[in-house]
């Protein structure tokens, strides 16, 4: 049925990032993402935007069930250029009368990213779609073993001169390989300069993601974002280890312990001969996931009982302390691994890695110390229908809160150790801009609030990676009790919109439509 409605493709370009000539916005009683008030001779009007078209996918993904600030940020972040399906008034409410399936609406047939890129056949089966890499590297002596270089005309930074049998060379790193991340920060934008300071600020260990020339060129053919957790892992030399287990006469045979600081689910007092000990489990690995489902941000009892409900056998994921600081080197979890073993992706993964990134499988929350600069903390504390709590947007490149670790859409739990999920705006927004020239903040990320609320888990620090000591601690240093070592027997089993920026006056909003400039 979705056959009767033409959608239509409008390539937009800009330059030097002036805007594309349009608001996207959201208006109430009225359903979908609309373009309004296209400017006259501007790129939108150029690539035949008309006022009440509806944005369907932008970039190939599909963003209809999206909320506003998602989208808008999307077509924010695409650069100079974007590509919007768009479908127009009369149709749309159409389709949405009829329930028509809309996602369905501008998909890519299965072999064609393949032919546009004319990749070879072999045996009647195509081969697999390029992916983007990560490579771990472990500096040797003063040298990891290769030089950097930019070109004129040539976005990004890439890797050259690799010395045979060198750190990099060994970690999979080929000749003009192009730098997307270092240590799961994007340098897709840093300049020469900036790539090179954040490698020598990383020790004795790197983490590239990386794209070759025919990776980049099917991402940017197929309208790809190049993203981590669609990246390779098989190059990284430390695996997470599968174990399966049945349970014996006393149980498992192990007990599982959980840190004072909530840094991590231990295996710890192996018994000889039992289940656990002929499986090759350690004393001090860390249990990652059970039955595939990520146990990272769980607090202790919530993982003794999945472990118990999982009956008389239970597959775990686990990892020993290097495998889980290499893993947090490239900031994802190892149950990507996991997925990647026993679900390989399918020779063509234009149409998985195309639609909206699937919740990212580690859902812990993080802290965030912030120290105010001259212009504030660089940021915008936010409300609005279309999110679950109070939200950041607008995050200043090289501000305190960019620093810090905030990102676009986090969700604010708890600002200097108190709990704010259930406080009206305006006095979180108090509660800021009164807490002084510091601010430690508790936020997690959209897809991991929504988990923690559908599993019933409160929220809470210890669940979040504990900061590296630092002389400069934050505003609020009240503490609350330590909390003893929890260490329980169980598996063993032997007994039986609004906004603020945070420098003015804020504004509340709650009654407007949402309403974005582009």
């Amino acid at each position: 049925m979705t056959s009767i409605l033409q959608p239509r493709e409008c390539k937009l370009k800009r330059k030097n990032k002036k805007g594309y000539g349009f608001y996207l916005r959201i208006e109430k009683d009225t359903l979908g993402h609309l373009i309004r008030n296209v400017d006259k001779g501007s790129p939108a009007e150029k690539a035949g935007l008309k006022d009440g078209d509806r944005i369907l996918r932008v970039n190939g993904a599909f963003v209809d069930n999206e909320e506003h600030a998602q989208v808008a940020d999307l077509i924010r972040k695409s650069g100079n250029s974007v590509v919007l399906l768009v479908l127009d008034e009369a149709s749309y409410e159409n389709a949405e009368k009829e329930k028509l399936n809309l996602e369905e609406l501008g998909k890519q047939p299965a072999q064609k990213p393949h032919e546009q890129l004319s990749s070879p056949v072999m045996n009647g089966v195509g081969t697999p779609a390029p992916r983007p890499r990560l490579c771990y590297l472990v500096k040797e002596g003063n040298s990891y073993g290769f030089s950097l270089k930019t070109t004129v005309g040539k976005k990004g930074v890439f890797v050259i001169e690799l010395s045979p049998q060198g750190p990099a060379m060994k970690a999979g790193v080929q000749n003009n390989d192009r730098l997307i991340e270092i240590n799961g920060t994007n340098v897709e934008n840093d300049t020469h300069e900036e790539v090179v300071e954040k490698v020598k600020k990383s020790g004795n260990h790197l983490m590239f993601l990386l794209s070759d020339e025919e990776t980049d060129q099917y991402y940017s053919t197929n309208q790809m974002v190049l993203k981590r957790d669609a990246a390779s892992l098989k190059l990284l030399p430390l695996k997470p280890r599968v174990v399966e287990l049945r349970k014996g006469n006393d149980g498992y045979g192990f007990y599982l312990r959980m840190e004072p600081n909530g840094s991590g689910h231990f295996i710890k007092d192996i018994d000889a001969g039992s289940p656990a000990a002929k499986a090759d489990l350690k004393d001090g690995d860390i249990l990652v996931a059970v039955n595939g489902e990520s146990v990272e941000a769980l607090d202790h009892d919530s993982v003794v009982q999945r472990i118990k409900k999982c009956g008389e056998k239970t597959t775990l994921l686990i990892v020993n302390k290097e495998t889980d600081d290499m893993y947090k080197l490239a900031q994802i979890s190892p149950c990507l691994y996991y997925h990647e073993v026993q679900d390989p992706p399918p020779a063509n993964t234009a149409e998985r890695l195309a639609s909206p990134a699937e919740p990212l499988v580690n859902h812990k929350p993080k802290i965030c110390k912030l120290v105010k600069g001259p212009s504030g903390f660089g940021f915008c504390l936010n409300e609005s229908k279309d999110m679950p709590g109070q939200f950041f947007q607008e995050i200043q490149k090289g501000g305190p809160a960019d620093k810090a670790g905030l990102e676009e859409n986090d969700i604010l739990v708890e600002v200097n150790g108190v709990n704010v999920q259930n406080e009206p705006y305006d006095k979180t927004a108090t509660r800021v801009q009164d807490g002084g020239d510091k601010l430690t903040l508790l936020v997690c990320t959209k897809a991991a609030y929504e988990y923690f609320k559908s599993q019933n888990i409160p929220i809470s620090a210890s669940m979040a990676d504990p900061l590296p000591d630092t002389n400069d601690p934050p505003a609020y240093t009240e503490s609350p009790p330590a909390e003893q070592e929890r260490n329980s027997p169980e598996p063993r089993e032997r007994a039986g919109s609004s906004s603020s920026s945070l420098s003015t006056t804020s504004e509340n909003k709650d009654d407007e439509d949402d309403n974005t400039e582009l």
